[in-house]
């Protein structure tokens, strides 16, 4: 399997495991918090195995930003939490980051 399958899907888990971490409301409901361990457990397996050919510094920065963009939409998508413009700039800000980071510079 490809390095970015292998990310799309740990960004996906762990897009939904940080949703069940709120469904659970602070680890009170048993299954959203069993639905947590085991996505959130299974992104970090999986964003590892994608690590194995796409570079650390490229992985981690798709990863952690793209999983913070997609979880912050959820969250006013999904759970109608409030967004403002400085949300809004601060997601845009960190797109713009994920595609800079990834840009490949001239060769040395």
């Amino acid at each position: 399997m490809s390095g970015y399958i292998y990310l799309a899907v740990a960004i996906v888990l762990e897009v939904f495991s940080t949703s069940m971490m709120k469904y659970s409301a602070g680890f009170t409901k048993l299954y959203p918090s069993i639905a947590f361990a085991v996505g959130m457990s299974a992104s970090f397996y999986i964003v590892a195995q994608a690590m194995t050919t796409i570079p650390l510094n490229i992985t981690y920065t798709i990863w952690a930003g793209m999983g913070t963009v997609l979880t912050a939409l959820v969250a006013v998508f999904i759970w109608k939490e409030p967004i403002n413009a400085y949300s809004g700039l601060g997601i845009a800000f960190i797109v713009i980051g994920v595609v800079l980071l990834n840009l490949k510079g001239p060769a040395h």
